[in-house]
C-alpha cells in the first residue's frame, strides 16, 4: 500500500498560518464573467496588490499573452511586481481555491508536498476542466516537490482547516453524487484524514443560495483560530437563505473539538441579496482570504459592509482588514477566497 502523507508526517495547515506565497490563476474566460470579464480587473488587480505587500504571488499564466496583459493590469494598479512570479501554466478557469495545488507540509523535516486531487469543475458543470485538472501536478513539478494523488474529487473550497487536527466541510458538496458517488461518507472522511493530515472531519449542511458549487465551506464559515470559527447568519427571516444557515448554526453549536471544547463562534451578517439579470448571487463576507498579517475581504456596496468587517477585525486582533469591492467579480459565482490559494511555509 502506498503511504500516505499523514503517515508520512504532513499535513494542511490552517490558512492564518504564515504563508510563503499566494497563488493565483488569471482570469481570461469569458464565460465565466459574461459580458463583464474586462470589469474584474481593476478589483482583482487591487486584491493582487494587497496580498503582495506582503506575501510572493504565483501566477498561472498559459503563454506570454496572458502574461503580457496580466502585466499591464496589475503595473496599472501600482503592484510591487518585484514580489510577482508568473508560472507557465494554462488553465480552463480562474478558480484556483479549487483547481490549485493543495500544500502539505512536515515541520519535523522542513518538506512541502502536494496533494493533486481529481478535479471535475463543481460535478461536471463547466467542462472542459482537463487544464484545471492538472495544475497542481504542473506546480509540483515546476517547484520539484512530491506529490500525491488519492484520486477523489476534490476542492480546496470545500474544506477549511483549524491547523490542530480538524477539518470543516459540507455533506451537500462532498456527499453530492456528482463527486465521489463511489464513495460513502466514511470513505471520504477515510481519505480526507490520510490525505490533508487531519484527525477529525466535522459536517455541515447546505451552503447558501446561488452557489454553484453545491455548498462550499468557505461562502459560510471559517475557521480564524484553532478553536474559533466566523459563521455568516441571514438576519431577514424571509430570505431563503435564512433556514439553511440557522441549522448550520444550530450544528456548530453542538460541536466539539478534538480536545472536547466547544467551538467559539463569531456570527457575522449576510449582504442583501445581490441580483445580477436575475440571477441571485453567492454573495458572502465569509469569502475572504487571509494573507500575512492582513485579511481581505469582499464587500458589496451594502449597509453590512462597515458591521462585517467590523466583526472580521474583532476576529483577527492585530491584522489588517481590507474591504475590496466584490461586485463585478462576484458574477463570476465567486470572490477572493475562491480565487486564491496559499502556499504555507514550512
Amino acid at each position: 500500500m502506498t503511504a500516505t502523507p499523514k503517515s508520512l508526517g504532513y499535513h494542511f495547515p490552517a490558512e492564518f498560518e504564515k504563508h510563503d506565497a499566494t497563488w493565483l490563476s488569471w482570469p481570461h474566460k469569458e464565460a465565466s464573467w459574461p459580458g463583464k470579464i474586462e470589469s474584474i480587473f481593476p478589483a482583482y488587480s487591487h486584491f493582487v496588490k494587497c496580498v503582495a505587500a506582503v506575501e510572493k504571488v504565483r501566477i498561472n499564466v498559459g503563454d506570454a499573452s496572458l502574461q503580457a496583459k496580466a502585466t499591464q493590469h496589475l503595473e496599472k494598479a501600482g503592484v510591487p511586481m518585484n514580489q510577482i512570479e508568473f508560472y507557465p501554466n494554462p488553465t480552463n478557469d480562474a478558480w484556483c481555491r479549487d483547481h490549485g495545488p493543495a500544500f502539505l507540509v512536515n515541520r519535523k523535516e522542513k518538506k512541502k508536498a502536494i496533494v493533486d486531487w481529481g478535479y471535475n469543475a463543481w460535478g461536471g458543470k463547466y467542462p472542459p476542466f482537463d487544464l484545471d485538472d492538472v495544475v497542481p501536478t504542473r506546480i509540483a513539478g515546476q517547484l520539484g516537490l512530491q506529490v500525491f494523488a488519492p484520486g477523489p474529487i476534490m476542492e480546496g473550497g470545500s474544506v477549511d482547516f483549524n491547523g490542530a487536527g480538524t477539518l470543516l466541510t459540507t455533506t451537500s458538496c462532498l456527499g453530492n453524487v456528482n463527486r465521489n458517488p463511489y464513495l460513502s461518507i466514511t470513505e471520504i472522511e477515510e481519505f480526507l484524514s490520510s490525505y490533508y493530515g487531519v484527525d477529525q472531519v466535522l459536517w455541515l449542511g447546505d451552503g447558501i443560495v446561488g452557489d454553484d458549487t453545491d455548498g462550499h465551506i468557505d461562502d459560510i464559515t471559517r475557521f480564524v483560530n484553532k478553536n474559533t470559527v466566523i459563521t455568516v447568519v441571514e438576519e431577514n427571516k424571509q430570505d431563503e437563505n435564512y433556514e439553511p444557515l440557522q441549522q448550520n448554526l444550530k450544528t456548530l453549536k453542538g460541536m466539539r473539538l478534538l480536545d472536547g471544547q466547544q467551538i467559539n463562534i463569531i456570527e457575522i451578517p449576510m449582504p442583501a441579496p445581490v441580483v445580477y439579470e436575475d440571477q441571485r448571487l453567492p454573495a458572502s463576507y465569509a469569502n475572504f482570504y487571509i494573507a500575512n498579517n492582513r485579511v481581505i475581504v469582499p464587500t458589496f456596496r451594502d449597509k453590512n459592509d462597515h458591521r462585517a468587517l467590523m466583526l472580521i477585525q474583532q476576529a483577527f486582533p492585530g491584522y489588517e482588514i481590507i474591504g475590496i469591492d466584490s461586485l463585478d467579480i462576484i458574477w463570476g459565482l465567486g470572490s477572493f477566497h475562491c480565487l486564491s490559494q496559499q502556499e504555507p511555509s514550512v
